[in-house]
């Protein structure tokens, strides 16, 4: 498998995820599944049933987490060093040529990506367009409504 780009923030996130469904959350599934084997008979059993689904989904996120982080690179923005270019981990100050306003967005993983955060998916149109660029450059971004031109104001590693 190829090697999955996240920031140190969103790895460390997908880390604490991992340690809540491993101590908390599959325990806790473990409990419920027993004590609804105490009540009797199993094949009209909600609880059981619900507990067996909840126990499914844990152990399915625990086994996605741990294939992501296993193949993932993480990138420190902090630690880049790329002469002012967008890349991977940039935070990236824009000025929305078509209705004059000002945005900022962080170039990141697909598992990290939250708009209303300013962090854009490097698989996003957005990202794709800004990647290599420079400030003073103007970004072309095919959206669905057209073309979307963006100025780059500044390119931040933070």
């Amino acid at each position: 498998m190829n090697a999955i780009p996240i920031t140190y923030t969103g790895a460390e996130k997908l880390r604490e995820e991992l340690h809540e469904l491993k101590t908390v959350q599959r325990p806790a599934v473990i409990a419920a599944i027993a004590e609804a084997r105490a009540q009797g008979d199993l094949s009209e059993n909600a609880e059981y049933d619900a507990a067996k689904e909840k126990q499914s989904f844990v152990e399915g996120r625990i086994v996605e987490l741990e294939s992501k982080l296993s193949n993932a690179q993480i990138i420190d923005p902090a630690t880049l060093n790329a002469d002012g270019a967008c890349v991977f981990g940039a935070t990236i100050d824009l000025d929305d040529l078509e209705n004059n306003t000002k945005v900022t967005y962080q170039i990141v993983g697909d598992d990290e990506a939250d708009i209303k955060a300013g962090k854009i998916s490097i698989s996003s149109p957005l990202a794709r367009a800004l990647i290599g660029k420079y400030p003073g450059d103007i970004a072309e971004v095919n959206a669905p409504g057209g073309v979307h031109e963006y100025e780059i104001i500044d390119v931040r590693y933070v």
